[in-house]
């Protein structure tokens, strides 16, 4: 087995856990996921089988979700599965103050993340040092948000935001919930999250992890995941250099320094890195 599952991650479990009912099912050790989803998320989880995990590096880093915002309220983990830290009435707060505030948070941004994450500090998940009482002091990090849109609003005590976000890695949208509410004085919490793209995979595409067996194996290419990448087809002499751990002229290639995709007869045969005229091999993957 080779290539890559979209797979739609069920709400109530860790990305992990849908990683270890695939193994079960397929009755493949070695697969892998890209972008880990918190267990209320919901959406696309890109999910590697076989030798396509060592691809996994290099999925395109931009995502897209759709979350809801409630105000009026904070809680220890930034959304609603942890308890509740504060709790105000948040009625008078309109969708126009909320637009003022937006555009503080598209561009490169400063953000803390979660207490609760997978983030390691001095070889120590977040969550697990949190769970342990412990207050750890993290430094901010500059994260890329792209654009935000406003696609629903509900007034009322707790009044419920949803938007579509376009991110790079490592934005925690939880985070952009709590800084949001603070932003308006109110306090926010996210209260539900769907990824709907992720590594050029898109929600629509996706498939229940009920639906994946042996029988029903809806792979893709690496190519159609890849596709952020610029590509490059081999002949069988360049293959033979390729598969050696040699160099291969190429014409037309990115600048030095960039990942190249790499084919021999329309299969991936790995990924390269350019330098000039050439292509040196980066992950080596036999036809």
């Amino acid at each position: 087995m080779f290539g890559f599952l979209n797979l739609n991650k069920p709400a109530g479990c860790t990305s992990h856990d849908c990683i270890n009912e695939l193994r079960k099912r397929l009755r493949l050790k070695r697969i892998g996921h890209g972008g880990t989803l918190d267990p209320m998320a919901t959406g696309v989880l890109p999910i590697a089988l076989g030798a396509a995990t060592r691809l996994l590096p290099y999925l395109s880093d931009r995502k897209a979700y759709i979350g809801t915002v409630r105000f009026g309220i904070t809680t220890t983990t930034d959304d609603i599965t942890g308890d509740i830290c504060q709790e105000q009435s948040a009625s008078y707060l309109t969708l126009e103050a909320i637009e003022e505030q937006l555009p503080q948070f598209i561009g490169e941004i400063e953000q803390y993340p979660p207490a609760y994450s997978a983030i390691q500090v001095d070889g120590q998940r977040l969550y697990a040092r949190a769970r342990a009482g412990e207050a750890v002091s993290v430094p901010p990090r500059i994260v890329e948000v792209y654009s935000i849109d406003v696609l629903d609003w509900q007034a009322g005590c707790y009044p419920e935001l949803t938007l579509r976000i376009t991110c790079g890695g490592g934005t925690y949208i939880r985070a952009l919930a709590r800084d949001l509410g603070a932003a308006l004085g109110v306090g926010g919490t996210l209260a539900a999250l769907q990824r709907i793209e992720s590594g050029g995979l898109r929600i629509e595409e996706s498939h229940s992890l009920e639906s994946i067996s042996p029988e029903h194996l809806p792979l893709r290419p690496p190519q159609a995941v890849l596709s952020h990448l610029p590509w490059l087809e081999l002949n069988a002499v360049q293959l033979n250099d390729w598969y050696h751990g040699r160099a291969v002229i190429g014409e037309g290639l990115p600048p030095a320094e960039s990942f190249v995709g790499v084919t021999f007869a329309t299969t991936c045969v790995g990924i390269g890195v350019s330098g000039g005229d050439r292509l040196h091999p980066k992950v080596v993957l036999k036809a």
